[in-house]
This record gives C-alpha cells, structure tokens and sequence, in this order.
C-alpha cells in the first residue's frame, strides 16, 4: 500500500510501438471494414478514435490483441507481425475491454473474473490478490469483490470488464466505448484509469462517441469513415472549426467546448474557468 492508502502496482512491461500498414480487412460475407490504413502510434501516446458506427474502429483495434488479422497489409507491435503471434503472446501485451461487458464477462465471482487474466500469465499467491484487489479499487469496486457479475448492472459490469483488462497490467490498453452507460461517478474512474495509464508511460487507445471525453482525455484524435482515416491530430486541431465540416461528414459533432471556444476566440480546447471569464465579460459587456 501507499502512504495515500491506495494500492501501489508493479510496472507495466515496455511499451511497443504500433503500426498499420496499408491494412485493409474484409468480413467473409464480402463486407471491407479496413481500406488500406496506415498509422502509427509511438509508445506512450493516448489516442482516441472517432466516427460513425461502421466507420471501421472496432476492426481496428481488434487487430491489436490478434482477434483479426489483416486481409492485406501488416500491424506491427514493436518489430513484432501479429500475424506470427500467438493470441496468448498478445494478451500479455495488449488488454482490450469490449464495448459490450457481457461479451468479456464468464465467471461467477467478480474476484475470479479480474483474477482471471494474469492467473493465464503465471501470477498465483499474493502477487495475483494485489492485481486483484487493485484492479476493483481502481473502477470502484471493491465492495463487490465476491458478487457475481451478472448481479450488478450494466454500467458496473463493464466497470468490472475494464478491471479485469487492467489487472494484467498490458502496456497498451484499449478502451471500446468505456463511458457509455456510465453516470458522472463512472465516467470520472474512466478518466481515472486513463489518467493513471497515461502516468506510467502506458499506451492507451479508446473509441468513443463522447467528444468531451475524448477532447479532455486525449492528446490525438482520429477519425474514421468507410474504413479509412480521414482526420488525424491533437484536439485543437481535429475540434477546430475548419475541421467542422469534414466532423460533420461523418455525422460528428465537435464538442460544446470546442463549439463555444471558436465562438469566443479561446481555440478548441478551452479551459472552463476561460470559458466562464469570457463568458462573464461578455455578459458585463452587455449591460
């Protein structure tokens, strides 16, 4: 334990690199998910990716951890093809929570659910009780630690989800859709978790519809549609105004912030205490 109180984990492994190389992905049913997409994201980034459903994201990422491979084109984590990686050899090194819990979610304890995962890498005794334990302090579920997972609601299973993939201690972690269905509670230990992977030179890659969440956690943004990347860049840029109109092409919208920022000339990304000062001013200015 910390003098804070709060449990202290083992570092992550090193974190790879990741590259797409001209990968294009095709479901059996004919279906192109993936049109040539290149893109690297350097260890320690935290990206966020962004567009509509069937924009190709979910494919994507699902790449990483070896549940798809590329119909053409090469992924590289580090110097590593993952088209010569075992599944096993990738869950070490990538930890992806699934959009849906229940797609992730199997035993029936919460315990042997988060145990599960770094129990498969070799962890036993009390190393694994830490992992354990730390995982459900850090999505708030501690309490829960002997309930069944189907027990809880939507919103705390996929919290349960994102423990299970952070006590393996991946150094690159990948987050589908982890605010959806979650109050102001649960979207702070998201922002908490990401903040936390971020401090320990962690990889970490989201996909989300919640812009603000993704404008306030996330230092670059990527765009998809029709399975290629159309914007790529830090918030300030891809929130821009100039960049509304090609947002708005793929059904986004920029966040309020970014939205209120252009109007009142603070930029994209505008801080909320400049919002309220130009706000007040302009309101003083009125009278």
């Amino acid at each position: 334990m910390t003098a804070s109180g709060s449990r202290r984990l083992d570092p992550a492994p090193a974190v790879p690199s990741i590259e797409f190389e001209a990968v294009s992905f095709a479901y059996p049913d004919g279906t192109v998910a993936l049109d040539g997409v290149s893109l690297r994201v350097e260890p320690g980034e935290l990206v966020a990716i962004v567009g509509q459903n069937g924009s190709g994201k979910s494919t994507l990422v699902r790449h990483l951890d070896g549940l798809l491979r590329p119909t053409s084109g090469r992924v590289l984590l580090g110097d590593r093809d993952i088209r010569r990686a075992h599944v096993a050899e990738l869950a070490g090194r990538v930890g992806l929570a699934f959009q849906n819990p229940d797609r992730q979610l199997f035993a029936g304890r919460a315990s042997t659910e988060v145990g599960f995962g770094p129990r498969n890498l070799g962890l036993r005794g009390a190393p694994l009780e830490d992992r354990v334990a730390a995982a459900l302090e850090a999505v708030g579920l501690s309490a829960d630690v002997a309930s069944n997972p189907y027990d809880l609601g939507y919103s705390r299973r996929k919290l349960l989800a994102l423990a299970s993939v952070l006590a393996m201690r991946t150094p690159i972690l990948v987050l589908d859709e982890p605010t959806t269905g979650q109050d102001a509670r649960g979207v702070a230990r998201v922002r908490a978790v990401v903040a936390a992977a971020a401090g320990e030179g962690r990889t970490v890659v989201a996909i989300s519809h919640d812009m603000r969440f993704v404008a306030e956690c996330f230092r670059r943004v990527i765009v998809m549609r029709a399975g290629r990347v159309v914007l790529d860049g830090a918030p300030e840029s891809v929130f821009g105004e100039a960049a509304w109109p090609e947002l708005r092409a793929t059904y986004l919208e920029p966040p309020l912030p970014a939205v209120a920022g252009a109007r009142l000339g603070l930029g994209a990304t505008p801080t909320v205490s400049a919002l309220v000062a130009a706000l007040a001013a302009a309101a003083g200015g009125g009278r």
